[in-house]
């Protein structure tokens, strides 16, 4: 065992540590590359047992519609096992006009309901028109509205200009002829006391 710095020997030298490894290594190697190779051997074997066996077996003939599906032992064959494989024209003749009635029937009612989808749309869209129209015709009740009412903003807004003129013009006449702002509170103050008494 490797002495260590402290004087202690370690459990494991560089030379077992190099040998466990090697042998990890080389275990994975095997299972990674193992079945592969195994595989590929086993292919290379049959190819070549293939190609040194002289018999030859014959392609198989079989005629599936006249064999029964399993076997049957002699002397216990049941003719209706061996019938079911084969074709009926008049169960088949029934089978396809009864799969056409079918689909002819399906697709009937998918085109009435299609007919019925397309009744509801359309009834859909006309419910929007009205609606719409009635909301245009509000909109435009609604902006004549606005129209009336902005003019006559605007003429109360000229009124008001023209009274304020006036009403400076009557002010400053007064002012001239002696009135104070002051002093007409006052009276009008006075006026009211002696009412009240």
């Amino acid at each position: 065992m490797a002495l260590n710095q402290a004087g202690r020997s370690s459990p494991c030298s560089p030379r077992v540590l190099k040998s466990v490894l090697g042998l990890m290594a080389i275990s994975l190697a095997a299972y990674i590359l193992g079945p592969p190779l195994y595989w590929h051997l086993m292919e290379g074997l049959v190819a070549v047992s293939r190609s040194s066996s002289v018999t030859t077996c014959p392609p198989c003939n079989c005629d599936c519609n006249s064999e029964p599906f399993f076997f049957i032992p002699p002397g216990l064959s049941n003719v209706s096992l061996t019938d079911c494989a084969k074709r009926d024209p008049e169960v088949g003749e029934d089978t396809e006009k009864n799969f056409a009635d079918l689909l002819s029937e399906e697709l009937k009612l998918r085109e009435a309901e299609a007919s019925e989808n397309q009744r509801k749309a359309d009834m859909a869209l006309l419910e929007a028109k009205k609606l719409t129209s009635q909301y245009m015709k509000e909109a435009d009740k609604c902006n004549s509205g606005m129209e009336t009412c902005e003019e006559a903003r605007e003429k109360a807004e000229v009124l008001l200009l023209a009274q304020k003129k006036m009403t400076a013009t009557w002010e400053m006449r007064a002012r001239q002829k002696g009135w104070k702002e002051g002093a007409a509170k006052s009276r009008t103050q006075s006026q009211g006391n002696v009412q009240t008494m």
